[in-house]
């Protein structure tokens, strides 16, 4: 996977990115909770001498000195422990100091003055391997560390681990996700171009829809995408007639919710064009992904004139009342099927059919099926109307022409002709 991918990859989940670095920080904490940092106090031992300044180094963390140290602490810290935790150096010619790091201050300065304590019994005891040398200990200083430091810098990695891991997740998922994102991938599926991409609203109730129908407005940029995919489909070349003209059918998938939108916003911008338009929401598969739609055209039907668009709505098996407003030039059907056993004998025929799909809901089986189910039922899909088209997505969903070849030809060999050379 190229890192444009991987990018892509990390956006689609950005919501299992987003968990994924909490958990990480939320580890973090836990571990600086639970093993909170050290904190260092340090003790001074000063000799009567320089003398044997760095052997005394060495006897101050060997085992009988943190053995007894051990010993003065009651046995709340191994020798063991010992060894890892306490530090002995010179700081300056005569004086040692012992620096002891603990969970605590009050246990990094009681195991300071205890080693200090041990050494100096040490070398102050007929055994000594230096002679008997005696000195004093100054008193271990106050704890320090860097908690909030440590703390922050524990979150720190705790994020970055986590941020890895989403990203390794997300990178995984998107590699077995079959559903398709990008335009040229949906195109390419059953081999039909896209006409247009547009983002699409989605509405929930009653009122949702009816303000969809009402006031559709695309911008510019959309409204030009929507107007070259009728001009496609040979739909824009009814404006003032007073005739039937031609009907389109918009299909989507049960499963695919916010793809039930296009037909409604392209019925809107059609009326928005002169166009005089009929939106029909014929039998459905499944009835309940239109129930609200079907709800809200049967309000509108019974509405008076005043609308803002030039468009007549119905739903279901109701009638399109011949007398109000003008002719119809343009009908479009809406149809949703089961993506799985896709049924188009029973909706309406229309004499031209389009897929409405939303990007990264559908996959190729299903889009498939929808395509086999229409071509059994002797029907043509003549293009794919793409839902809310993912803002990463660089591709057109443009199928290449047939007649266009972009191989090179060979460069002509010319044979035949006469040549002379000059001297």
């Amino acid at each position: 996977m190229d890192f444009k991918r991987f990018l892509q990859a990390v956006r689609r989940y950005k919501v299992l990115m987003v968990l994924a670095c909490l958990l990480g920080i939320g580890l973090g904490g836990a571990y600086s909770v639970l093993r909170p940092p050290m904190l260092s106090s340090s003790a001074q031992v000063v000799m009567p001498s320089a003398k044997y300044m760095p052997t005394q180094v060495l006897l101050a963390e060997g085992t009988p000195v943190l053995t007894k140290a051990a010993t003065q602490l009651d046995g709340t810290v191994s020798v063991s422990a010992l060894r890892n935790q306490v530090k002995a150096s010179i700081d300056t010619s005569n004086v040692l100091q012992i620096t002891a790091k603990g969970r605590t201050g009050l246990q990094a300065e009681n195991i300071a003055n205890a080693v200090a304590n041990s050494y100096l019994a040490y070398v102050g005891s007929p055994s000594s391997p230096i002679g008997k040398v005696t000195g004093h200990v100054l008193a271990a200083t106050i704890a320090t560390g860097k908690v909030t430091t440590s703390r922050v810098l524990d979150a720190v990695f705790g994020l970055l681990i986590g941020a890895i891991g989403g990203a390794v997740l997300a990178v995984a998922l998107s590699n077995n996700d079959k559903r398709l994102r990008e335009r040229d991938q949906i195109a390419d599926a059953i081999g039909v171009p896209v006409l247009a991409s547009i983002p699409v609203q989605h509405p929930t109730d009653t009122s949702g829809w009816l303000k969809l129908l009402d006031g559709y407005e695309p911008e510019v940029v959309h409204a030009w995408s929507l107007r070259k995919a009728l001009r496609h489909l040979g739909l824009t070349d009814f404006r003032g007639s007073s005739t039937d003209g031609a009907s389109l059918a918009v299909i989507s998938l049960a499963s695919d919710r916010g793809a039930l939108a296009l037909g409604p916003q392209l019925a809107a911008f059609s009326a928005s064009l002169g166009i005089p338009t009929a939106l029909v929401i014929g039998p459905q598969q499944d009835p309940h992904v239109t129930a609200t739609l079907i709800g809200a055209c049967r309000v509108t039907a019974t509405t008076p004139s005043g609308r803002r668009f030039n468009m007549r709505v119905s739903a279901g098996d109701d009638a399109l009342p011949a007398d109000r407003g003008p002719a119809t030039a343009l009908t479009i059907v809406v149809s949703v099927v089961d993506g799985k056993t896709p049924a188009l004998a029973g909706t309406m025929r229309t004499t031209a059919a389009v897929l409405g799909v939303t990007a990264g809901k559908v996959t190729a089986e299903q889009l498939a099926r929808v395509a086999v189910a229409a071509a059994t039922d002797g029907r043509e899909i003549a293009g794919i109307l793409v839902a809310d088209p993912d803002p990463t997505d660089l591709t057109t969903g443009r199928l290449p022409q047939p007649g266009r070849s972009t191989r090179r030809r060979p460069p002509t060999r010319l044979t035949g002709l006469n040549t002379e050379s000059m001297r």
